[in-house]
């Protein structure tokens, strides 16, 4: 079968570009009503039922008939024997990848994540006391495909933070159990880990069931059904984001060869038919040239259907009228992915505000930051990375404020508090501060 893939074909000096790329950019990330009633229910169900409703729902949604919940407890014994008996290119590959994503994790603890204090003029401590979130639970995907990526990505910032237990569920349709997702979460350092997927996994960590604990937070990308059960458990326990379709946006000047940059096209559009991928350059023979490379190309993905109607449906090469045009067209968008080859990435760089991770000169493809540069790949979607920024070890720590006033500080403060309490007619707080005014 022969599959074309068409992105649509842009250019910024278009009366009406405006227009057509916003409607090409929109993209609803509310889940329709039926789904939105389904997962209620499920997430009442475990609620009330725990660990049966999990069964129930395991059996029903991926084939898996258990009798109790430790037919879907994955042991330590287990990871470390889906570990070990992976070829050695798999165990040294899995490994340098988790050297990397510990090592960035580390610095990224030590230069945000401290704990701190100063005491002012008058004696009085001020600081922030920074502490690890007690217990996590990372959603891995599986069915469609397997991510041992995800598994390091999620664990590992959270054992940089410190941690003390995390727990991974991740579905096993028909009990297919990939053993690199099992090693990942071995050397990762994964406490708990249960073969269960969907709304009701979301339910088991948020609310708790009589074998598994409920967590503080919840991170990891799933389906609609995931991304849905997420959004209302959200309150009960914290959440990483509410994540989109992949996207990347590739700002060209030329001079990075064709076929890198169609490649990279298709690396976010062979996740999903919704994906989105996006070329812009001044150059329009170059445009032609990455256009004749996905036609060329195509034909060779084992993924060519999904990336074909991800392409034509939400796919586009915009011709702009110059670099620094389309850096201004990229903040708008504000992509996942936003890769920028060109012959010199830092002059370009500064002007580039909003993106979830950027990918500076020809050599630095987005499938390296996918797996082993070092940096989270759980970055904002839809562009919510005006706002929002990539996972990282903040998502699994909490600060504290710490304050020690002084007897001195007292009746500085004491005098300040109650002028404004007093305004605010309450007048407890008033009296409290007067009264460490006062001698006793």
């Amino acid at each position: 079968m022969e599959f074309i893939a068409r992105p649509v074909r842009l250019s910024t000096q278009s009366a009406d570009f405006d227009a057509t790329f916003k409607a090409r950019l929109h993209w609803s990330a509310e889940a329709d009503a039926a789904i939105e009633q389904r997962v209620a229910e499920i997430l009442a169900d475990v609620q009330a039922r725990g660990d049966a409703a999990v069964l129930e729902y395991t059996h029903r949604f991926d084939g898996l008939a258990a009798e109790g919940m430790e037919a879907l407890t994955l042991t330590a014994d287990e990871l470390r024997a889906a570990f070990d008996g992976l070829p050695a290119e798999q165990r040294e590959a899995l490994e340098a990848a988790a050297r990397r994503v510990r090592s960035y994790h580390e610095a990224q603890k030590k230069a945000s994540g401290e704990t701190w204090s100063y005491r002012d003029e008058d004696g009085t401590l001020l600081g922030q006391k920074v502490t690890p979130l007690d217990r996590v639970g990372i959603y891995v995907p599986g069915g469609k495909a397997a991510y041992p990526s995800s598994v390091l990505m999620n664990a590992i910032p959270a054992q940089v933070a410190g941690v003390s237990e995390i727990i991974m569920v991740v579905p096993t349709p028909r009990g297919d159990k990939n053993p690199l997702v099992l090693a990942a979460a071995y050397v990762a350092g994964v406490t708990r880990a249960y073969t269960i997927g969907g709304a009701q996994a979301v339910a088991a960590l948020a609310y708790g069931t009589a074998t598994i604990p409920a967590v503080d937070k919840i991170t990891g990308p799933g389906n609609a059904y995931v991304a849905a059960a997420k959004r209302r458990v959200f309150g009960t326990v914290g959440i990483d984001m509410i994540a989109g379709p992949s996207e990347i946006l590739v700002l060209a000047d030329g001079s990075t060869p064709a076929p890198w940059v169609a490649m990279d096209l298709f690396s976010q559009a062979e996740h999903d038919e919704l994906a989105q991928s996006i070329l812009l350059c001044p150059d329009l023979a170059y445009i032609e040239q990455v256009q004749a490379e996905i036609d060329r190309l195509l034909p060779q993905m084992p993924r060519a259907a999904i990336i074909a109607k991800s392409l034509s449906d939400r796919g586009a090469l915009i011709h702009t009228r110059s670099m620094e045009e389309a850096c201004e067209i990229a903040n708008r968008i504000a992509p996942e992915h936003l890769e920028v080859s060109s012959q010199d990435p830092h002059r370009w760089e500064p002007s580039l505000r909003h993106a979830g991770a950027i990918f500076l000169g020809a050599y630095t493809s987005e499938s390296l930051g996918d797996y082993c540069a070092g940096p989270n790949h759980v970055l904002p979607t839809s562009g919510t990375a005006r706002f929002s920024s990539p996972l990282g070890v903040y998502d699994f720590q909490k600060r504290s404020s710490l304050i020690e006033v002084s007897e001195a500080g007292a009746r500085k403060l004491g005098q300040i508090a109650a002028v404004l309490a007093y305004g605010e007619g309450l007048q407890a707080h008033a009296r409290a501060a007067e009264m460490r005014m006062e001698k006793p």
